[in-house]
């Protein structure tokens, strides 16, 4: 999905829900406007950061802020840890995580492929919020990887593949039949 799906009524709604979400207090100057940097978005227009993942990883982010609000607070807010260490773009980090999601569950095929893929199948069979769930702990798993590794902006790409693995051989534990029996889901709470 591109940008002019954002925009439309849905999108703009959606990127509207996000902002008071996060920032209750705060009022919106505008859906173009430099406050969405405060986020982590590459410039004033948020809807230019939607390329891979398009509307799923705006869903994604509000349902993160909206339902674990904690947590996500947290990692926006930066509120622990050595600041330099803490520091890539939160919400284009986001954007991220629901594309090597989809990647990773082959969303693309309309059969499963993978066994990752048959896994996760099941599991959405029995609840419709699990991709939401899975993007939160992902991007949970993502940000402890961060820290725990001093990474800097330049090690984005090989955290996302390091979270990726861990994220995919949780998922293939046998005692793992939803997402909350992943071991990382913990970080949630």
């Amino acid at each position: 999905m591109h940008a002019y799906l954002i925009n439309g009524w849905k999108g703009t709604e959606a990127l509207r829900a996000l902002w008071y979400a996060t920032y209750p207090d705060q009022e919106l100057e505008g859906l173009v406007s430099e406050q969405w940097k405060d986020m982590g978005w590459q410039g004033r227009d948020p809807s230019t950061d939607f390329r891979g993942a398009g509307f799923i990883s705006l869903e994604n982010l509000l349902f993160f802020a909206k339902t674990f609000s904690a947590s996500f607070q947290r990692l926006l807010q930066k509120q622990s840890g050595n600041q330099a260490t803490w520091e890539y773009p939160f919400a284009v980090a986001g954007v991220n995580i629901t594309f090597m999601i989809m990647q990773m569950l082959d969303l693309q095929s309309t059969k499963p492929r993978t066994f990752v893929k048959a896994v996760f199948v099941q599991m959405l069979s029995e609840d419709e919020w699990a991709f939401d769930l899975l993007y939160c702990v992902a991007f949970l798993v993502m940000d402890k990887q961060w820290v725990e590794k001093n990474a800097s902006y330049m090690d984005f790409n090989e955290i996302l593949k390091s979270t990726r693995a861990q994220v995919q051989k949780e998922l293939l534990l046998e005692d793992v039949m939803r997402i909350e029996d992943m071991p990382s889901y913990r970080l949630l709470c």
